[in-house]
């Protein structure tokens, strides 16, 4: 038996995490973090709780006190499977008719800064910030340093989520026919991701013919025929939260050869911006890299989205590789590489992989081929 649950790291990682983000805090010359349930709460003490209308809140304070959870009694239960109790914070419960808030402010200084995470809801801010010293910062800009680089733990949990929906798409012959609709070949994809390995599926995007020129579509009853070029972009969590998301674009048939041109020169941008990728350049280097082989093909105007966002414990967060970030990368920064080209009221074709920061390069995640798969 593993010695913590999978839904969590060991508890030593939190413990770690606790404390940089208080190194961070200070940094920033902040007293003290808020953080609801979400991505934050799951980084921070490995806990998956919702939110609800009764306040959960993790406080964390500068000073080097123990953190606080302030949670109601009957949600209690909840924190069992989370690290709280091995790093032995303070839990702060509550029952109706007692204000939580208050309690928040009771773990407070007088005059703190505080921040709070960008998942909390406005039923909870709002009260919050009343009993603060005024309207919060986000806690974003304290935390995302620690969120974008990911340690070997949770990029093992990467390379599993990559491999698990490796496996979906190498399933697609199964699912994707003509005389089938998008709705229906999009229920068995979502039911293979969870046979693959996933905890559910998060989003399954079936674009076809036409469709596949929207880059947000999801299904509809359209019944994809032969010739159709289709965009397949799934994902979903694995344990212990952490996110798979690949996109492949397939083709009902021999494709045109328009379509098999096109896709050969997207798929050399996609390599190209996978090359790019190295410790020391900026983020918008690598968007470039897609962007300027698409540009010279004459498909600038149909690259409509950046190459890039961030991954882990949500689908999308920092880093973002696109024009204008001059972020510079480092190690351990994990993110997916899909430029697409959109072709309206015709068809689209988008590939994507998710890639990590090595010392010299990048890993990715992700190994099914790239070009235009015939089924």
């Amino acid at each position: 038996m593993s010695e913590h649950p999978e839904s969590r790291f060991a508890a030593s990682v939190y413990g770690d995490r606790l404390e940089r983000a208080v190194e961070a805090m200070r940094a920033a010359h902040l007293d003290a973090l808020l953080i609801t349930p979400g991505p934050d709460l799951r980084y921070l003490v490995g806990s998956a709780a919702q939110s609800f209308e009764r306040l959960t809140c993790l406080v964390i304070t500068a000073d080097g006190e123990t953190p606080s959870v302030v949670v109601p009694k009957l949600e209690v239960p909840g924190l069992a499977p989370s690290a709280v109790g091995e790093l032995g914070l303070r839990v702060l419960d509550w029952v109706d008719g007692v204000d939580p808030y208050e309690l928040v402010r009771g773990t407070l200084h007088a005059g703190s800064r505080i921040a709070v995470a960008d998942a909390m809801p406005a039923l909870h801010l709002i009260p919050l910030a009343h009993q603060t010293t005024g309207l919060p910062s986000s806690a974003t800009p304290v935390l995302r340093q620690l969120r974008m680089i990911k340690d070997d733990a949770e990029i093992e949990a990467l390379r599993r989520a990559g491999a698990a929906i490796d496996r979906v798409h190498a399933r697609m012959g199964e699912f994707l026919r003509p005389g089938r609709t998008e709705a229906e070949v999009g229920a068995d994809i979502a039911a293979a991701i969870v046979e693959e390995g996933h905890l559910e599926a998060d989003f399954v995007i079936v674009g076809s013919g036409p469709h596949g020129a929207d880059p947000h579509h999801v299904v509809s009853d359209r019944t994809i025929a032969k010739g159709d070029v289709v965009v397949i972009d799934i994902g979903g969590p694995v344990e212990p939260g952490y996110f798979s998301d690949s996109t492949r674009t397939y083709a009902l048939g021999e494709p045109s050869k328009e379509a098999a041109e096109r896709v050969a020169v997207l798929e050399a941008a996609q390599a190209a911006a996978v090359a790019a990728v190295r410790p020391g350049v900026t983020a918008e280097s690598v968007d470039a890299a897609a962007r300027d082989l698409l540009t010279e093909a004459g498909y600038g105007d149909a690259f409509v989205h950046r190459t890039g966002h961030g991954i882990g414990l949500s689908v999308h967060e920092e880093p973002y590789i696109v024009a204008g970030n001059d972020l510079v990368l480092e190690p351990g920064m994990a993110f997916s590489i899909e430029p697409g080209i959109y072709f309206r009221g015709r068809w689209g074709a988008r590939i994507e992989d998710i890639v990590v920061v090595t010392a010299d390069g990048a890993e990715s995640m992700n190994r099914r081929p790239h070009g235009l798969t015939v089924l």
